[in-house]
């Protein structure tokens, strides 16, 4: 395969290693399936057979090699959960960047790739194991691990309550709008914040998320709810001393940046 041009490319910070007894390692998979996600990014599922399993909320890297040997990995959040070998990612492309141009534009059914993980302790959720409520706050592509964690949710009928406020640029940059859709039959409250275009017949005007939208789309802090926040790094400092300000406890909020590296 032929990699892009070197430049940007969306990375995880790092986080602790898994809980879940599942040990991370390289894996050889094959890409099973590709779909448009949005008109920035691609879904596409991976067949690993040797894959562990993930927990929700969970990462993983993935490492390409050119036919000259130069090899370049980075870090994308997982999309599934549980026990199976197939895994879903979706990769937004990074204009510039050194792998997400090829997984977005260029990788095809059946291309090999190597994957490590799976990856991370901190930023992950089972079922059951709270009964604190639970909320999601996405920030673009940032939806991708918190969409595993509400789809585990309603696939386990857990009994936390569970709200997501995914603040987006238009409705057609939505990530997994099927899974969104059956977490939300499933319980969870769903909140939109569309930054440059509102969905036609919307009756709140777009703009971007404020203070105010966010403390109406979030439980109140006296809620105790475990937060996850996940986007970029500007969108994730925001929200947490916003959060701060509306009277959260920042230090109880589980937070994954991406950004430029």
């Amino acid at each position: 395969m032929t990699l892009p041009d070197t430049g940007l490319e969306a990375q995880h910070t790092p986080s602790t290693p898994a809980r879940s007894g599942r040990r991370p390692a390289w894996h050889p998979a094959t890409v099973a399936s590709v779909a448009p996600e949005t008109p920035n990014a691609r879904r596409i599922v991976l067949d690993v057979p040797s894959w562990p399993g993930n927990d929700p909320g969970q990462h993983l890297d993935v490492r390409l090699t050119a036919e000259d040997g130069y090899q370049a990995s980075r870090s994308y959040s997982i999309a599934s959960s549980g026990d199976g070998t197939s895994v879903l990612l979706a990769v937004d492309r990074v204009d510039g960047g050194e792998v997400s141009p090829f997984l977005v534009d260029a990788v095809e059914v059946g291309d090999a790739l190597e994957v490590h993980g799976p990856l991370g302790g901190w930023f992950v959720w089972h079922p059951g194991a709270t009964d604190r409520p639970v909320q999601l706050i996405a920030g673009g592509s940032g939806i991708v691990p918190l969409a595993a964690i509400a789809g585990a949710h309603a696939d386990a009928g857990d009994a936390a309550p569970f709200r997501l406020l995914y603040a987006v640029r238009t409705p057609e940059d939505v990530f997994f709008r099927p899974e969104l859709a059956r977490a939300e039959a499933a319980g969870v409250e769903v909140t939109h914040v569309y930054s440059r275009t509102a969905p036609a017949g919307s009756t709140v005007a777009a703009g971007r998320l404020t203070k105010e939208s966010l403390a109406a789309g979030v439980f109140p802090p006296d809620a105790g709810a475990l937060v996850y926040v996940c986007g970029s790094t500007p969108f994730v400092e925001q929200v947490l001393r916003w959060l701060g300000e509306l009277g959260h406890d920042t230090t109880d909020v589980r937070a994954e940046r991406f950004g430029g590296s």
